[in-house]
C-alpha cells in the first residue's frame, strides 16, 4: 500500500514539474504574456505615428496650406511682401 501512494504521489510530482516547469509550461507562458504585452505597446506606438503620418499626408495631398506650411517652417521661404524675423533664443 506504502508503494501505491509513493508511486502516486512521485506521478503527481512529475506532472506538476512538467505544468511549472516543462516545455510550454507555466513560466513559458509568463515569459511569453510579458513579451505580448511588451509588443502590443510597441505595436500601439507605431499606430499613433502611422496615424499622424497619415494625416500630414493626406494634408499635403489635398491642400496648398499644408504645402506652404511646410516650406516655411522647413525653409524659411517668405512672400515678396512680407518681412521674415527669426527670434533666437538667448544661451547662458
Amino acid at each position: 500500500m506504502r508503494l501505491l501512494i509513493f508511486i502516486l504521489i512521485t506521478l503527481l510530482f512529475l506532472f506538476q514539474y512538467d505544468f511549472w516547469f516543462g516545455k510550454n509550461g507555466y513560466t513559458d507562458y509568463k515569459n511569453t504574456a510579458k513579451e505580448i504585452a511588451v509588443r502590443q505597446q510597441e505595436n500601439e506606438k507605431l499606430s499613433q505615428r502611422n496615424q499622424v503620418i497619415a494625416a500630414e499626408i493626406k494634408d499635403l495631398k489635398e491642400g496648398v496650406d499644408a504645402i506652404e506650411e511646410r516650406a516655411r517652417l522647413q525653409h524659411e521661404m517668405i512672400k515678396s511682401d512680407e518681412t521674415f524675423y527669426r527670434i533666437v533664443k538667448e544661451h547662458k
